[in-house]
Formats: structure tokens, sequence, C-alpha cells
């Protein structure tokens, strides 16, 4: 069986979900494509990186990304990083002949994410974004349904994406409320994800118009080494910086195809976790779709009769995508693990098949592009058409 050798940097929230995945991926897909093999992790210090390889199964350590990247071992480099650093280790992979994965967002800037896209033109490697929740089966299926025709022509896409781990004023600032290391805040943190849903569902998003707001002026300086979402610690006291990105915006689409829309998102939703769904509309049916309870699908067709028209709860298991690889009863369900396992073997088949992965660069830099466009249209007010 062939084997893929991974280098992962970052041991953080994301690089504990992508080794799991690299783990995962044979117990649910047998035989998988090729076999991943948790090469080497890189972080920043010998204690935190000595700490990746144990905890999370890696044969090797440094912290020296840019002598790994170099390494005629590695097939793989998966950058788990924050997003200032994006850039410059998926330049120098591809220069260095490597398949990359990259968080998301792909960058902190449209110009940033196409010299992204311009370093892996040209050469034979496979590149992928983790949009991973594009890949719940919910979703896919929902997409299956929208290309049979079964809810007619789109007609209009209302996404969200609530969470409200930050909302507290007290919550530390990490990099992601950093324009430097971030580019942009809810935006491209987990704006980003919904806009990449409405483009996989939809098709290719022309002009915004957006609402974009900063609710919390400044925060406490982050103490420790990772950004802990909301498990942080608050620290009401001591010494406090400025916040220079955006807590909420809300938006308004207009579709290549013809479809409108809209976006809300936001991380001062209180009462939110990860509130990320949409509902969607066409001129014979409609689907909805909520991440918290990622293995339903409602759905409404037109064309059934008066006396049972409404919405079905569609529970999705082994009828649908991905079912036959992950669990064998509907009920049992699947989790974030799961999706993001579904991520990998989507990038370990098309390495393996030599061909390109999705969602890949040129989608990223496409939202990046999107987001661009979203944050001009804050400071502007009005409409503005999304760049080529």
């Amino acid at each position: 069986m062939r084997t893929l050798n991974v280098a992962m940097i970052g041991t953080g929230f994301m690089g504990k979900a992508h080794a799991l995945a690299y783990a995962g991926l044979p117990a649910f897909y047998w035989p998988p494509p090729a076999m991943p093999v948790r090469k080497i992790v890189v972080d920043r210090t010998e204690a935190l990186a000595a700490t990746g390889r144990d905890r999370f199964g890696f044969e090797q350590f440094s912290t020296d990304w840019a002598a790994v990247v170099q390494d005629p071992q590695i097939d793989i480099v998966d950058i788990c990083t924050p997003n200032d650093s994006h850039a410059e280790i998926a330049i120098a992979a591809a220069a260095a002949g490597k398949h990359i994965m990259c968080e998301k967002p792909l960058a902190r800037s449209a110009p940033e994410a196409k010299r992204m896209l311009d370093a892996v033109a040209g050469k034979n490697l496979t590149h992928m974004v983790a949009f991973n929740y594009r890949h719940t089966p919910a979703v896919v299926f929902a997409r299956k349904l929208i290309e049979e025709g079964r809810i007619g022509t789109l007609l209009n896409f209302h996404g969200h994406y609530l969470s409200d781990w930050p909302a507290d004023p007290a919550t530390p600032l990490s990099w992601r409320f950093q324009k430097s290391v971030a580019g942009s805040g809810t935006i491209g943190d987990i704006g980003s994800h919904v806009l990449d849903m409405a483009r996989y569902l939809v098709g290719e998003i022309e002009a915004v118009n957006a609402i974009v707001q900063t609710y919390i002026a400044e925060r406490p300086e982050q103490t420790g080494e990772f950004d802990k979402l909301g498990s942080a610690e608050r620290r009401p006291e001591g010494p406090r910086r400025p916040v220079d990105v955006d807590d909420e915006a809300t938006f308004l689409l207009r579709f290549a195809g013809g479809a409108v829309g809209s976006i809300d998102a936001s991380r001062n939703a209180y009462g939110r976790g990860n509130y990320l769904g949409f509902e969607l509309h066409g001129t014979t049916g409609s689907i909805i779709f909520n991440f918290e309870r990622m293995n339903e699908l409602k759905v409404f067709f037109a064309d059934d009769p008066p006396e049972l028209r409404g919405f079905r709860t569609i529970m999705t298991g082994p009828p649908h995508p991905h079912g036959e690889a992950l669990w064998p009863v509907a009920g049992l369900g699947v989790g974030y693990l799961d999706v993001k396992i579904v991520e990998c073997h989507g990038l370990i088949s098309a390495i393996a098949e030599g061909r390109q992965a999705s969602p890949n660069f040129a989608d990223g830099y496409r939202i990046a592009l999107i987001c661009d466009a979203i944050l001009a249209s804050g400071q502007r007010r009005g409409w503005v058409e999304v760049g080529a």
C-alpha cells in the first residue's frame, strides 16, 4: 500500500483535529486510497513540538518548519498555524514540490491568497483548504438534491454562522482579534465557512452589500501559548490591548446565476455555540440545515400532495454520502471529527489519484476576494462587486 508522509505545522486546536483525522482515516475508509503516516510535527518551541509528537502520534518533531518542508521524506505539508504564516509556509512547500493542506482562511487578504495560488499553479501538486463543513454528509446530500433538480431553480440562500465564545469582553486577546495576524475577524474566521457553503451549493458570488461592526474595542492580553477559544480563562483585570477586526458582519449576496441571499456572521451571539447553517429556497422546494443538528436535513418538496405538505426531517446514515464508510445505523450519527476524516479522505484520494482536491487554493482565493469585498462594502456602505 502506498504511504504518504505528513509534516503537520502547528499543534493547537486544529492540529489536534487534523492529527486525529489522519489516524482515523483507515478505520473508516478501508483500504484507504493511501496510508497517511504522521511523520513530523512542528511547533515554535521544543516543548510544544515534543508534546505534539507524543500526544498526536507523530514519529518526529521539529521547531524548524523551513527545514521540514525541504525534507525529501515529506509528501504532504499540513498548515495548522495562525493566518499570518499560511502564505510563507505554503509558498515554500510548493517550491519544494509538496502537496499542501492549509487551514482556512487561506490567507489574510486576496492578494496574499493569490500569491499562494500562483505558487501552486503549473505544478503537479494537490492542494486543499480546510473548509471542512461542506463535507458534512447532510450538506453533500443537499447538493445532490439540488443537482437532481429536486427543489428547482435556486432563488435565495440565507446563511448564518453565530457563536458566543468571545462575547464576554474579558475573553483574552488572541491572534484572532489582531488584523496583522488574522486579516479580519468574524468575516475570515467563521464567515468564510458559510461563504464556502453558499458557493458549494448555489454558485459564484458576484457582489456583496455589508454592515460590519466591532463591539468590543479592547481585550485583556492573553497568557499561554494557545488560543483556547471558548475554554479560555476570562481575565477581567490586567492590561488590555485594542481589537482592530470585526465582531459581526451582516451582508446581502448577489449570485452569478441569478439567485440572491443574505448571511449573518457573529462571534457575539450569546446562546449560540457553533450555529452554522442555511435555509435555501428554490422554485419547487426548500432545504434547511443546522450544523448543531448535523445529522439532520430538513426538506420541503412542492410536488407533495397537499395533505402531506410540510418540512420532513431526513436523518442521514448509510444511504447518504459517505454513509458506507461511517456508521452502520442512521441514529448513531456523525460528529465534528468524522467530518474532518471525510475531509482527510478527500485530500488523500486526490493525491493518490493524481487530481486536484476540492476545495482547493482557487476556492480559497475566491473566498478571500469575497471577504475583501465585504470589508470594503462595510466601509463604503454600499454594493461592491467581487473582483476577478
